[in-house]
């Protein structure tokens, strides 16, 4: 692929706000006809531009000028255009989340990383788990549960110790978040097409919100998930950095040590 017209958007971060200064003063900020968006913050703020450019059909390609990087490339203002001319592609789609909640209002929401159901008082989750129409998981006591992308795999995901999935496998990770019973359930790998329904039993008593991203719905009953075919966001990396490169070598780290 070949870049000429560079937009350039940043987060709040002074650093950040600075090399947003010094990029567009070298090569231009091509802010209505960009052909490439350069994004410059953390993995917070990557998420953002995702959403904001999903369907725009222009790419982005982040640096590093925040706390958390792991979708970000290395900061550097040399020869930037030589540099992405020879990156490496990866197209992400992201998860659609129908949440119903207690009132009756229905709310949509996409997710690149993941959708998360969490408790939202003292009293545990009680949840309900289909999949693609079938009971698999007729009750669920936890703080909550969460399904996740392979792009988003090595983030809450992992955390919650659930599985990191290569970028290319056609899967998702079901993985919950302190489950109280069963207790030995350590979650499920899913077909990435498959739909999954979260329902909230005993709402009233033990609410439960659901956050798909950024976006947060409350007091839901309950919450559907499946693969958004239909969107999709490409984003770039450094050849010796690929996304598939980062998940799998995110295997092999030991005490923050690759």
């Amino acid at each position: 692929m070949r870049f000429s017209k560079p937009c350039f958007t940043a987060s709040t971060a002074p650093e950040a706000v600075a090399a947003q200064r010094e990029l567009a003063k070298r090569y231009g900020n091509f802010k209505t006809d960009a052909d490439v968006v350069v994004a410059l913050g953390g993995d917070g703020f990557m998420l953002h531009v995702l959403h904001k450019y999903a369907r725009k059909n222009i790419p982005v390609f982040g640096m590093n000028r925040g706390s958390v990087g792991f979708l970000m490339n290395e900061y550097s203002s040399n020869d930037l255009m030589e540099r992405l001319d020879i990156t490496h592609a990866q197209v992400l789609h992201p998860l659609r989340m129908k949440a119903k909640t207690a009132s009756g209002k229905v709310q949509n929401a996409q997710a690149f990383n993941e959708v998360s159901l969490l408790r939202e008082t003292r009293q545990a989750a009680k949840l309900r788990i289909s999949i693609d129409g079938r009971v698999r998981l007729a009750e669920l006591i936890c703080d909550g549960a969460l399904l996740s992308t392979a792009a988003g795999s090595t983030a809450y995901n992992l955390s919650a110790h659930g599985p990191i999935l290569p970028i290319d496998a056609p899967l998702l990770a079901l993985t919950p978040i302190s489950a109280f019973r069963p207790r030995r359930w350590r979650g499920a790998l899913l077909p990435r097409r498959c739909e999954v329904v979260f329902e909230i039993l005993e709402a009233d008593k033990r609410p439960v919100s659901a956050v798909a991203d950024h976006t947060e719905v409350r007091e839901v009953v309950s919450v559907t998930v499946s693969e958004d075919v239909n969107t999709s966001v490409t984003m770039l990396f450094d050849p010796d950095r690929s996304l598939e490169e980062r998940i799998l070598a995110e295997q092999f780290v030991v005490d923050g040590v690759g």
